[in-house]
Order: structure tokens, then sequence, then C-alpha cells
């Protein structure tokens, strides 16, 4: 192998030691080490395991981190900004998308001065959706005043975020800087690393937190104004400074980096220069793949062709003088990109590369660009030989023949067009005309007649078997059964989620009804936009030539924690009172991104974010109560509903129907298994759900143009049980029942009895 990664704790001055852990491990690793006052959080793959790891090391003492799960990633940003301004030193760790929802926070971040180190484990962004890694999160950092360190290994994700804290601190520099690596190439790969042995040691390197120059937010004898409103000249004069302190971060690294090599044996140039000294055709790379590239130059070499590479270990500032000078006497150089600039004839690099050799006066290089890698698609020694190529042909043939183009692309083939597997539902078939609902004049609200479930058997279901959710999953049973209830065609939005996930898998879908995807956090925004288009082309007769039967219901599905994320426009658009149903199907946390807490996850549950040891046991808090908050925006309905009273859920389903269609929004809440992650046997899936039901915790009921009914009063049927029979039953919640969580346990059932005594009140008294 051409990697060489001096990683002998002999060529270093502190004691070290070898561990084999992945990328994410090791930005945990660096973290817990430096020991950060604050980490704001929320949960985006492939990132999120940073905050797990540090959870579970939370939970057995190891560090005094405050780790704080964040509504979304737009309020973790906020969270860490507030942090900082604070004074103390504040860490972050997101992803793709994630980043994105942040992004407006960044510059604020910067802005204002204030330092923090943030991990950005490089994804695609959607859409569509796809959760492996590409640079293109990365590219829209570039402008963000951030300085940006590359990691190419989980060995230089440890070192990075080490010397990161001590970049992002120098009273020179003062700036947040983002530490990044590859999704799933490098977060995810376990390696061998050599880590500082001892905390001190890494305290020491980086120093106690200097002075910034003005006081914090919390020094109440020198009050100030932190992000105050500016005038020109102001604020093009505060933009300078920053721009200056930015340039100045390439000076300050590079000082940086070689105190870490004496103190460790590793060094992190701002170029990592491979074989370059006489080079005439190089290909230049980050992060993971510039270290599969090394092998391709050493095979190169064998034949007597003088291939040589080059990748930054830091792109802001980026390193132009630099660039120019180790390029000045090569031919040609293939740039490969890991994401397009849209309209921009090539990725960002090569564009940057481009105005390096111009600004410099370095004329020589005919320049390649290559958008490789998308979508995490993987890049081999193959790859690396093909970009190579391109430089020698140029450099032969003294022109470029196709300045700009995708590698590793394939052409449509007409033949593999995907194809409709499932055909449409018949409206007939869907409009059975069993199920009836009429106002009721006296009181206002909706009488509703159902058959028994067997006559709703032959109803067509409107996912279709054969998707990929896990043993057990109650999400597909939860959302039939109600469906069941809806009469006539639907068009669904899903957010992102489990439900989402395992049934577009593309070319195939298992949705045989109108299916539309949005993030989280803007699902209710988006269908809402949809419903409101609908009545906009209805009422110019734009649609008469569909022969819509009937008018269409418009149902949001959304769980995995959306109503977290997603909550604030889920308000919105209650408020606003669109013609369509919210339904959230409740499994209790992210589910889709390995069962990390929620705020919808109960007190003392375990999941990946609230782990259970001597220092901790599991979440800390209590669940959020959506119904009641929906409730308060004043909508015509809102409800409760489980499969452990059938009967019940499509009642709800029907009325929900009938004042989408007529009123307004609806919001509906199901409860639903989740084995995998409830850590509880597929086949009790219904036993704990209606356990759930008969202790209180998930009570059923409605709330019907303000008036609340409980639908099943457990006590009435002398079935009601103790939260302690129903947490027994899954493996989340067994420590539970360990006299050292006695206490804990006492408050979750206060809070249950609490919350059920005031729906009791409601209930009996409809001025509630």
């Amino acid at each position: 192998m051409a990697i060489e990664i001096q990683k002998d704790s002999r060529l270093g001055k502190v004691e070290q030691r070898i561990v084999y852990e992945s990328g994410n491990e090791m930005a945990a690793y660096a973290a817990h080490q430096i020991n950060y006052h604050i980490m704001g959080y929320f949960p985006i793959s492939p990132s999120t395991e940073v905050a797990q790891f540090l959870d579970l090391m939370k939970a057995n003492g190891q560090h005094d981190i405050k780790l704080i799960p964040a509504d979304g990633e737009h309020g973790s940003a906020g969270i860490c900004y507030g942090a900082s301004t604070a004074g103390g030193r504040v860490f972050n760790a997101t992803s793709a998308n994630g980043y994105l929802y942040m992004l407006e926070q960044m510059p604020v971040q910067s802005g204002t001065r204030f330092p923090m180190v943030m991990n950005l484990v490089c994804r695609s962004v959607s859409g569509p959706l796809d959760i492996h890694g590409d640079h293109s999160d990365l590219y829209y950092a570039l402008n963000t005043g951030w300085p940006i360190l590359m990691s190419r290994d989980p060995q230089a994700v440890y070192d990075m975020n080490i010397m990161a804290l001590k970049l992002a601190e120098d009273p020179e520099v003062r700036l947040p800087v983002l530490v990044t690596q590859d999704g799933y190439f490098t977060s995810h790969q376990k390696r061998r690393v050599m880590t500082i042995s001892k905390r001190e040691d890494v305290l020491k390197f980086i120093g106690e937190k200097p002075p910034q120059g003005f006081p914090d937010t919390l020094d109440r004898n020198n009050p100030i104004t932190v992000g105050p409103y500016m005038n020109e000249p102001d604020y093009i004069n505060n933009c300078y400074q920053q721009s200056m302190a930015m340039y100045k971060a390439e000076e300050v690294y590079d000082r940086i980096r070689k105190e870490y090599a004496e103190l460790t044996g590793r060094d992190y140039p701002i170029l990592d220069l491979y074989r370059m000294e006489d080079a005439e055709v190089a290909v230049f790379l980050m992060n993971s793949a510039s270290e599969i590239i090394k092998d391709v130059v050493d095979q190169l070499r064998e034949k007597g062709i003088k291939a040589g590479s080059i990748a930054p270990n830091m792109i802001r500032p980026f390193p132009a003088k630099a660039i120019a000078e180790a390029l000045k006497h090569v031919k040609a150089i293939t740039v490969g990109d890991r994401a397009d600039s849209y309209g921009g004839h090539g990725g960002n690099m090569v564009n940057e590369i481009k105005a390096a050799l111009y600004t410099h006066n370095v004329k020589s290089p005919l320049v390649i660009s290559r958008v490789y890698g998308l979508g995490g698609k993987d890049f081999y020694a193959e790859d690396g030989h093909a970009l190579f190529e391109l430089a020698i042909d140029a450099m032969n043939k003294g022109y470029v023949e196709k300045p700009f183009d995708y590698h590793g692309h394939t052409p449509g083939d007409p033949a593999k067009k995907p194809q409709r597997v499932l055909e449409p539902m018949k409206y007939e078939d869907l409009k059975t005309g069993l199920i009836t609902v009429t106002p009721d004049e006296e009181t206002g609200k909706l009488k509703v007649k159902i058959p028994p479930l067997r006559a709703l058997t032959k109803k067509p279901k409107r996912i279709a078997p054969g998707h990929g959710a896990c043993p057990g999953c109650g999400i597909f049973s939860g959302l039939e059964l109600f469906f069941k209830g809806i009469e006539g065609d639907i068009v669904a939005l899903f957010h992102t989620g489990c439900a989402m996930v395992v049934t577009t898998g593309y070319p195939y879908s298992a949705h045989k009804a109108t299916y539309i995807h949005n993030l989280f956090q803007n699902g209710a925004a988006t269908l809402s936009g949809v419903v409101e288009m609908f009545w906009q082309r209805k009422a110019r007769g734009e649609l008469d030539h569909l022969g819509l039967q009937d008018d269409f219901t418009f149902v949001m599905i959304t769980g995995d924690g959306g109503m977290d994320i997603g909550m604030g426009p889920a308000i919105g658009a209650a408020l606003r009172n669109h013609k369509m149903i919210i339904l959230e199907y409740d499994n209790e946390g992210y589910m889709n991104t390995g069962a990390q807490l929620s705020y919808s996850t109960p007190m003392g549950h375990r999941t990946s974010t609230s782990n259970v040891g001597k220092f901790q046991g599991g979440k800390v808090f209590h669940h959020k109560d959506t119904a009641q908050i929906m409730a308060a925006t004043n909508i015509s309905y809102v409800f409760t509903g489980s499969e452990s009273n059938p009967q019940d859920l499509l009642k709800k389903a029907a009325k929900a129907q009938w004042y989408a269609q007529n009123v307004g929004l609806v919001y509906g809440k199901i409860l639903i298994t989740c084995p995998l992650n409830w850590l509880s046997d597929d086949k009790e899936g219904t036993s704990i759900v209606n356990a759930a039901v008969d202790s209180c915790f998930f009570p059923l009921y409605e709330i019907e143009q303000g008036v609340t009914t409980i639908t099943y009063n457990p006590e009435e049927k002398g079935k009601r049980i103790p939260l302690s029979e129903w947490l027994k039953m899954m493996g989340k919640t067994k420590h539970l029942g360990k006299p050292e969580y006695e206490e804990t346990l006492k408050a979750f059932q206060a809070e249950v009895d609490r919350r059920w005594t005031q729906l009791k009140a409601k209930h009996e008294h409809p001025a509630l």
C-alpha cells in the first residue's frame, strides 16, 4: 500500500495508545478528551453516532459534556451559538440536509466571531433522498466563513478534532471550525488509530481558552450586545475583519500542525503532496478517495509515468498559492469533485484551482474536471486510473478534449425504463359505502356507522406487501387499519422516516396511491401547497378531464420523531386550517436513524442517545403530548388511536376524513410497535400496545370541535394496570424495575397520572 501513516508512538513526545475505531468514534473520543461544555445535536445519518458514542460515555461517567437534544438541526445550531456566546467550549456534528437546515445559522456564528467545532460527516443532499457519502453538503459550507479541515481516515478525524479547537480559539482567528469526513467511508470504517493516552496531555496542547477580546454574555459587570443591526460602513468593516481572520487561519493552522507533529509524530501539512516533486500528470482528490489514488500513482510510476497526487488537509481558507506552486511543472491535472456546482462547468474545487493557477500566473497545466462518487458511489483504483488517463491524454494531445463531465454515470437504457408493477386501485373498491358519517343536528358532532371489521377485509390495501420493514413493525398494520376507515382516493405525503424508506427503493414503490416525499421539517407545508393547488385548479375547471368522482383526501404521514423537527410547520398548517389530515405513527424515537431519543420518547426509556449506565438511567425528561399541542391550535378534530381498539380507530378515521374534506385540518396519533428498538419480541407487539393503553400512558380519546371525549377508559372496564406492568414487557425499559431507578419510575407514573386526571376532567367538563 502507498498509504504512509506515521502511527508509531515513539515519534511523539506524549504517551499514546492504539485503538481500532471508526471516524465517528474518533470524533466522539476527541470531544470527550477535550470535555466540551455543551453539545447541541440532532440525529441524522451518518453523523448520528457521534452523539450516541458521547451519550454512552456520559452514562458511564467518562466526561461532563452537557448533551442537549434539539428539535431539529436548526435548533441544534442555535443551542451551540447561544452556548458559545456564554463563554464555554461547544461541539456539534451533522450531515447533509441537516447541515442545510442549520445553514442560516452558520454565517451568524462566524460573523460574530464565536469559536466552536463542528463535525460535518459528508453525505449527499436530497432530493431524491440518498444517505450515502459525497461532498454536496460540504460545498454549501464554503461561503459560511468557517475554516474547513479535511479528514481522510479515522486517524485524521481524531487529530483534526484536537487541532480544530486550538485553531478556532486562537486570538488571531477566533472563528468556528468545521472538521469534515466522508460519510460511511470514514465515519463507519474501523481503522487502527493512535490516540493521546492522557486527557491532561490533550488539554495541555489545546491550552486554556484564551480571552476573546470582549466579555461573554454571562459577565454581569460587562453587559454586551451580540449581533447588533449594522449599516454600511460598519457591516463591510466587520466582514473585512472576518475575512482577514480567515486568511490568518492558514498561517495559524500551519503553526498548530507543526506543534502537533512534534507532540504526536503525525503531520498534516495544508497540502498532502504525494510524489509530486517531478510529476507531469496529477490527480486532485479530497478525503477518503485521496488515499486510494496513491496506489494508482505507484502503479503508474512503475510503468515510467511521472504521476502524483494532491489532497488538501484544509480547503478554507483555500490554499491557492500552495496549489499553484505544486502544479507549476505539471502538464495536466484531473480534478475530481465529489459534488457538482450545477451550471458552473465543474465542481467548486476545479474552479478554485483554475482561479489559483490564473492568479499566480501558472499557465502550464491543462485542467480536466470530473464529478465522481455521488450518492456514495465507491471509488476504486480503476476509477483512479481513468482519471489519470484523462490527464495523460490531455498531456499527449496538448489540449483537453472534454473539459467537464461526470465519471461513473451510465447511459439510460430504454429497455430498463421503470414499469408499472401495481395497477391503480379501482375507485369502486375504495368507496365501499359501508361507512357512513353524518352530522348530528343537535350536537353538531358526527355520527359514524361502521360495519364489522370482516366486512372491510376486501377493501384493497393502499400500501403493497413486500416492503422492507422489520419483522413485527407496527407501522403498516396501524396505517392500513386507519386507511380502512377512509373512503375513496387519497394523496399521501410521507415525511422521511421508516415508513418512507422501506417502501420506496427506486425504481420500485410499494405505494398504490399517489405518494410524495419531503423532509421531516417541511412535510405539512408541502402538503398544504398540494391541497390548495387542488382546490384552485378544481375551481378553475382544470381537473374536469380527470373524471374525479369525489374529492381527494390528503394525508400526511409522519413518525420517527417527525413531529419534533416538523412541529412548527404542522402548527402553521393547522392555524391556516388546510383541508388535510396529519397522522403521526408514534414509535417513541428516531427509529429510522437507529433509535435515538425524540421528544415522544417517554421518561426513563433507553435509546442510543439516552443510554443506561452508572451515571444515567435513560431519558431524563418527559414525553411531548403532541395531541394536546395540536388541539391548542383549535382545529376541528384531534384524536389518538391504537390497533388495540380497532373499531375505535376506524370510527376516528372516518371522522377525520369528513372533517378534512369539509372543515379543515385534522391531527391524529396512533401508537405503533418497534420490536427492533423497543428490544421486544416481535410477536409481543399487540400485547405491548394493549398494555400501553391500559396503563393510561397512551389514552384513547378525541377532541371534536373543542370537546374532549375519552373513547376507552380502562378504569371503567376494570383493566387499568400500573406502568411497571407495561414497562417490563420491553427490553428498553426493564432497568426501571431496579431499585436504583425507582425515583425515575415514580416520576414517570406521576406524570402519566397527572395527564390522565387532567384528561378525565376535560371529558367530564366540556368547557375545559
